[in-house]
């Protein structure tokens, strides 16, 4: 595998195990970058699978939980192609109603589901440990929205750290927490302006 290749995988530990993760920069770059962005950050570290539908997919990446937000990087235009399907292993990006409205939020496909077909972005794939992601926690009723879901204990790079496969993802003590204060950002004001300053990433490591 060359040096560019490499570039492009995913280390996402779950209580399963790893999964490897190879990104498709060939097929949506700006949603690649975003994703490759995020996890040198360590954005998902801890986050959950909050909406798991058996036979479908399993979707993660808001750091509240409630599928309602993502990261505070501006939303990405759609990045629909015909050059690939939504199979079994197929990662693609989370949305609303909007086509441009992706940010942080992706979904694994268990099974192929052709009504996705050029309606998301498709940004990556697992090549490696799809065992463990069918080993998820998963939701109930229609929604597939999970009680006490599964959690991401690393997502990483090739250029973080390597991280310890025995490590196993605990529930944020400060998740809620944090999705006040995320909340009270986004909605202006005093807090709002606060927020916007740079020193705040160091203050406060949940808005980071």
């Amino acid at each position: 595998m060359s040096t560019e290749d490499k570039k492009d995988l995913i280390y996402m530990d779950v209580p399963a195990g790893r999964v490897v993760i190879r990104l498709r920069p060939d097929l949506a770059p700006k949603a690649a970058e975003r994703l490759r962005t995020l996890a040198e950050q360590g954005f998902y570290d801890n986050v959950a699978f909050h909406r798991v539908i058996p036979g479908f997919m399993a979707q993660g990446g808001d750091p509240t939980g409630t599928g309602m937000h993502g990261s505070d990087l501006p939303d990405l235009p759609a990045e629909f192609t015909n050059k690939a399907k939504f199979e079994r292993g197929t990662i693609g990006m989370a949305r609303t109603s909007d086509p441009n409205s992706a940010n942080s939020q992706f979904f694994i496909m268990f099974e192929p589901s052709p009504h996705l077909d050029g309606q998301y972005t498709i940004v990556g794939e697992v090549v490696e440990g799809m065992e463990n992601v069918d080993k998820i926690k998963r939701g109930s009723g229609m929604s597939g929205v999970v009680n006490e879901p599964d959690r991401i204990a690393r997502w990483s790079p090739r250029t973080r750290q390597k991280p310890d496969p025995t490590q196993t993802a605990r529930p944020n003590p400060a998740g809620r927490f944090c999705m006040v204060l995320r909340a009270a950002c986004r909605g202006g004001g005093l807090l709002g302006t606060i927020c916007g300053i740079k020193a705040r990433k160091n203050a406060f490591a949940c808005l980071t």
